[in-house]
């Protein structure tokens, strides 16, 4: 069972809450070891760090040693996306800790709203992969803004029963297809699906804010807007959609594809011969962090490779720490599109250049202009 997804779905409603006992029960948990669903309750969540994530990393399972330490997990707070969520803190809101990606880095640290983290307090910084957090703009004397946490890809998730490759290379052209009109997936976010388009495109990273680059993008997601049947930022949606057949494939992340499988539904993530959309994200501590102590255990937390192991088992997501890996034979790895050197991977796909504010917020507009049929 994959925890993220049912919280997911009775946060959206298509869970009840009866039910959603229920499945945490099967695993033996309680909602006792879930405090993030009833936070108001706790008698001392103001002395807790406040964690803004993603909806579905606020779960236990990736707090134990802060649990042990503090008596319960931090304050969550979620959001859709990592612009939405930068623009909330820039109007003010002070959280302890938040979980931006690699492109937004620059743009994070130059708004002067973060500290470099003391990696001194972090008890498993020494078994984090060095390749994911020497990233542009991520270093201040020796010290990262961004703590790498998790990595993964973007790539097409699609139903092997339904789509017949005949025997061609998987490609991102699967996603412009035409023989698959009305039966195919987006992900609402242009910092994932503008980027897809660009490999597709067969644009360079380094050139993608030039005029040129920019209309080349815009052109090929215009051409492909009739194809499409949803565009959403919720997993849970695309699997059910990909699960009952009504969408034959879909942009996803890793964990897709790891969900499906487990539900029995027959499905690839593929490899595209232009290459996979390769991100890493992680944590970042705000310069006025209330907490700054917590701050760094709910890093280290993060890091720990108990969490580690949850995050490749449960999603099919990469860690930073490098002794998760460990925790799982070649073959498992490699069935969720891993290796126990992340350098495999992280070579093999595109990885994201960081842009300016000014082309973060064109492309975020000309991608909602799209999406409505301009």
């Amino acid at each position: 069972m994959n925890i993220k997804h049912k919280i997911d779905d009775l946060r959206m409603g298509r869970l009840s809450r009866r039910d959603f006992n229920k499945s945490l029960s099967a695993l033996g948990i309680s909602m006792v070891m879930t405090p993030m669903l009833g936070k108001s309750a706790s008698a001392d969540a103001a002395d807790q760090a406040t964690y803004f994530t993603w909806g579905g990393y606020d779960v236990p399972e990736m707090f134990g040693s802060y649990i042990e330490q503090h008596g319960e997990t931090p304050n969550f707070a979620t959001f859709g996306g990592s612009e939405e969520a930068l623009t909330k803190i820039r109007a003010g809101y002070v959280v302890d800790v938040a979980h931006p990606c690699n492109q937004a880095i620059p743009r994070w640290v130059a708004t002067g709203l973060f500290q470099t983290v003391d990696t001194s307090k972090l008890s498993n910084w020494e078994d984090v992969v060095p390749e994911l957090y020497n990233l542009e703009g991520n270093m201040a004397d020796g010290s990262p803004y961004m703590v790498p946490f998790d990595w993964g890809q973007t790539s097409i998730t699609y139903r092997t029963d339904l789509v017949d490759l005949e025997g061609q290379e998987e490609s991102w052209g699967l996603l412009w297809d035409e023989q698959h009109k009305g039966r195919m997936g987006m992900i609402a976010s242009a910092g994932d699906s503008w980027w897809c388009a660009a490999i597709y495109a067969g644009v360079d990273f380094t050139t993608m804010a030039s005029d040129e680059s920019f209309k080349k993008v815009a052109e090929a997601l215009r051409q492909q807007r009739p194809l499409i049947r949803t565009y959403t930022d919720d997993m849970t949606t695309l699997e059910q959609a990909l699960a009952s057949g009504e969408l034959v494939a879909a942009m996803t992340w890793n964990s897709s594809p790891v969900v499906l499988k487990g539900e029995g539904v027959p499905v690839k993530f593929a490899n595209p011969k232009e290459g996979a959309l390769t991100w890493v994200c992680g944590a970042m501590i705000h310069k006025d962090a209330p907490h700054i102590d917590r701050a760094h255990d709910v890093i280290d937390a993060m890091l720990s490779v108990d969490t580690g192991k949850w995050l490749i088992g449960e999603n099919g997501y990469g860690h930073s720490n490098a002794k998760s890996f460990a925790q799982f034979t070649d073959d498992e790895l490699t069935a969720l599109g891993l290796s126990s050197t992340p350098s495999d991977i992280l070579s093999a796909g595109k990885f994201q250049i960081p842009q300016t504010q000014e082309f973060e917020t064109a492309m975020n507009q000309e991608f909602e202009n799209i999406k409505a049929g301009f």
